[in-house]
């Protein structure tokens, strides 16, 4: 495989982190709740696989596992903001460190020593054997074609082609009113807070039995507020945020690309670049339609990290 197809590879792999954490946020965001917690969320679920594989558990338990550690982070989280009603912005920023920091803490025993338990890959019968191509589309592991086909697929159709997506978006734009017509806008946002936090998991499970050897320091490296940035990006709508996921993959792989072939570009800048160009997803399209540039809808849902207090409807 050329350099080339080597980093298309690397790249794909690279944006399923963005891809889960930023289809979790895209849901939870959808249903009012602002979680700025997934740097944290990232971090408990690598360290939740990575403390299932040395226990021996397979693969696939060690992915469930890291999802069921962030997702019970998650339900904490969505009943302090929903139902005590702390402040989410506060209470997302105090996730990040308490994740970040008992990943850490967790985690010093487990540098050094090889995951065991790992994915392997799957090939697609003929399409994996085209020259070149064929391996580095088609030749992944199975969670990297569930986060790019199946799960924005799922997320779509929920949200724009069911009665409960409407109900779902319903509680993002207008909590009130959507109470009013029997939604159950603690229920909803409970529930898909905690499925938001699972797939943030999911995304530090990949990282650990996937992409890494072992675990290390900080091991979300700003993956998190990458996907915070991405769902911005792509104006709360699946299939952008699979683009923006695979763009920050490509600039990503671009970084091994130029250190392999040696050009001569200082690895501090290489290694921010993936984050130089999210942030620029954010601030173009912000500042062309300042200068009356009609491009598509940034708005985001009403409600978005709003308490709802059913007495004030």
């Amino acid at each position: 495989m050329n350099a080339f197809f080597g980093a298309l590879r690397t790249a794909i792999d690279a944006g399923v982190i963005v891809v889960l954490a930023g289809m979790g946020e895209l849901l939870t965001e959808r249903v009012g709740v602002l979680n700025l917690g997934q740097e944290g969320l990232i971090g408990v679920g690598a360290i939740g696989a990575v403390v299932a594989a040395d226990q021996g558990a397979g693969p696939w338990v060690a992915f469930l596992v890291g999802m069921t550690a962030a997702a019970l982070f998650g339900l904490l989280f969505a009943t302090s903001v929903v139902v005590v009603r702390t402040n989410q912005v506060l209470t997302g920023l105090a996730l990040v460190l308490i994740g970040v920091g008992l990943s850490n803490q967790l985690g010093n025993g487990f540098q050094g020593s090889p995951i065991q338990s790992r994915f392997g890959s799957f090939r697609i019968p003929i399409l994996a054997d085209i020259p070149q191509l064929g391996p580095a589309l088609f030749e992944h592991t199975a969670i990297v074609y569930l986060s790019y086909i199946v799960l924005p697929l799922v997320v779509w159709f929920l949200l724009f082609r069911t009665r409960h997506g409407m109900n779902l978006r319903a509680v993002g734009e207008n909590p009130a009113a959507a109470d009013a017509a029997g939604i159950s806008v603690t229920g909803m946002r409970l529930l898909y807070t905690t499925i938001g936090a699972a797939l943030s998991g999911a995304g530090g499970a990949f990282l650990m039995l996937v992409l890494t050897r072992g675990w290390s320091v900080d091991v979300a490296r700003g993956r998190g507020w990458v996907a915070l940035a991405v769902v911005i990006f792509a104006a709360w709508r699946p299939s952008l945020l699979v683009f923006g996921a695979l763009l920050f993959g490509a600039m990503t792989s671009l970084e091994f690309v130029a250190q392999r072939q040696n050009w001569g570009i200082p690895s501090s800048l290489l290694s921010t670049l993936p984050y130089i160009v999210t942030l620029a997803l954010i601030v173009v399209p912000a500042v062309l339609t300042r200068f009356g540039f009609k491009g598509r809808s940034t708005v985001a849902p009403g409600a978005l990290a709003e308490p709802y207090f059913r007495e004030e409807r």
